[in-house]
C-alpha cells in the first residue's frame, strides 16, 4: 500500500491527498512521521513524502506526476511532448513563481509568524500575487475551461490548491471572473470539499 507522510493541513499534502482521491487510490496517511524517520526518508526534512514499496518520493508535484504515470491517467498528464509540457509548465510555475509571491503576506495575515510583520513588504507581496492571479484568469480566459486545455489536468490541482490559499488569504483582491467560474468546476471533482476547499488556508 502506498504511504504518505505530512500533516493535512499542509498545501502541498493537500494537493496529493486530492489527487489519490480522484484516483481513488487506498493510502496509508501518517500525519505526523518521527522527525528521524522523515530525516530518512527525505534529505530536507520536508513533507509530503511518498514510499511505495522500496520506491521513495518527494516534492509534491513530482508525486503528483508519480501517481497520476503510475495510475496511466494520461487525462491527468498527457502522454503527448507538447500536452505534457503545457500541464508541467503550470505546474513549475506554481511551485516557482507563484509561490514565491505569496509567501510574506499568507505567513504574515494567515499564520501571524513574527518574522512576517504585516507591512509594507506584505502588501507588496499580496499585489505580486494578485498579478500573478491575473495571469492565470488570463490563461482560463484563453481555455474558458481548465488551466491546461479542456480538460481536467494535475496543472488544475495545484493551482486549485494555491487558488483556495489565494481566496483565503485577508487583502484587496481584484475581480477575476474566468478563475471564478473556473474554482466552481473544481468542485465537480473527487476531494475536492474535503482537501481543498475545506477551511484550511
Amino acid at each position: 500500500m502506498l504511504a504518505l507522510y505530512g500533516k493535512p493541513t499542509s498545501i502541498n499534502v493537500r494537493k496529493v491527498l486530492w489527487l489519490c482521491a480522484g484516483l481513488d487510490l487506498p493510502l496509508h496517511h501518517e500525519p505526523a512521521p518521527p522527525p528521524d524517520l522523515l530525516a530518512a526518508l527525505n534529505p530536507n526534512r520536508q513533507v509530503p513524502v511518498l514510499r511505495d514499496g522500496n520506491f521513495v518520493l518527494w516534492e509534491s508535484n513530482s508525486i503528483c506526476r508519480y501517481l497520476a504515470a503510475r495510475a496511466g491517467r494520461e487525462d491527468l498528464l498527457p502522454p503527448a511532448a507538447k500536452n505534457r509540457a503545457r500541464v508541467e509548465q503550470w505546474m513549475d510555475w506554481q511551485a516557482s513563481d507563484l509561490n514565491s509571491a505569496w509567501r510574506h503576506v499568507f505567513m504574515a495575515r494567515v499564520r501571524q509568524h513574527p518574522d512576517y510583520p504585516d507591512d509594507a513588504r506584505a502588501e507588496a507581496s499580496l499585489a505580486q500575487w494578485n498579478r500573478l492571479m491575473g495571469v492565470l484568469e488570463a490563461q482560463l480566459a484563453a481555455t474558458d475551461a481548465y488551466v491546461a486545455g479542456s480538460t481536467f489536468t494535475l496543472a488544475d490541482i495545484v493551482l486549485g490548491l494555491s487558488t483556495q490559499r489565494w481566496r483565503s488569504t485577508p487583502g484587496s483582491k481584484p475581480a477575476l471572473p474566468h478563475l471564478v467560474a473556473w474554482f466552481e468546476r473544481l468542485r465537480e471533482q473527487p476531494g475536492f470539499a474535503k482537501h481543498v476547499d475545506n477551511g484550511v488556508a
